[in-house]
């Protein structure tokens, strides 16, 4: 995907009306401190755009981002952050519901887990939650940079029999680093939304 603009163009927050889009929407879901917004970020080749935080747990929004008029990424709020009150995490998860369950434009999920560890509870219960909404979620595995690459396939492993994913799941290992995975990804959206480039 050769990126020419990108501007985010709707915030949605708990109380907001969801937009009415026209164009393909692709989300991605992960806890807190997963690399949501680096991952974004690497995708449309801009650093700053979605913001990264040293505090996990900033994303309280859906934000969606419109990439060259063609399609929108969409930032679901990051969940599993242990400081937040319970409310404000039923909250997110009923905006997070409610997009899931109201898009009309919404052709995949991509869950990022982080590839150093087993999946938490958290990731389990997203896993089980995007299927339950009707997404097989793809299986995005962030900061590859951190683990050797001999540990790459049985990181995966875990990944898998940890979320119990089913047969055929995507799993694309990723690094915002050295932007590992990202052709892989690109070419996933591609794919399910027929944006190929002429």
């Amino acid at each position: 995907m050769v990126i020419r603009q990108v501007e985010l163009e709707t915030v949605c927050g708990i109380t907001s009306k969801l937009p009415e889009n026209v164009l393909p929407e692709v989300a991605f879901a992960g806890k807190s401190n997963v690399g949501k917004s680096s991952l974004i970020n690497g995708l449309i080749n801009r650093k700053g755009l979605a913001r990264t935080s040293s505090q996990p747990g900033k994303t309280q929004t859906i934000n969606f981002y419109n990439v060259n008029q063609a399609l929108y990424l969409v930032d679901l709020p990051g969940y599993g952050y242990a400081r937040v009150s319970v409310e404000a995490k039923q909250q997110w998860g009923k905006l997070i519901e409610r997009y899931l369950h109201g898009s009309k434009q919404l052709r995949a999920v991509f869950l990022l887990v982080d590839i150093r560890h087993a999946p938490g509870e958290n990731d389990i219960m997203m896993y089980d939650w995007i299927c339950h909404n009707g997404y097989d979620p793809i299986i995005i595995a962030t900061k590859l940079d951190k683990i050797k690459r001999s540990q790459v396939q049985k990181q995966l492993k875990i990944i898998r029999e940890g979320l119990r994913v089913k047969p055929g799941t995507v799993m694309i290992p990723f690094s915002a680093e050295t932007k590992q995975g990202r052709e892989e990804i690109w070419a996933m959206i591609e794919g399910l939304n027929g944006t190929e480039e002429e």
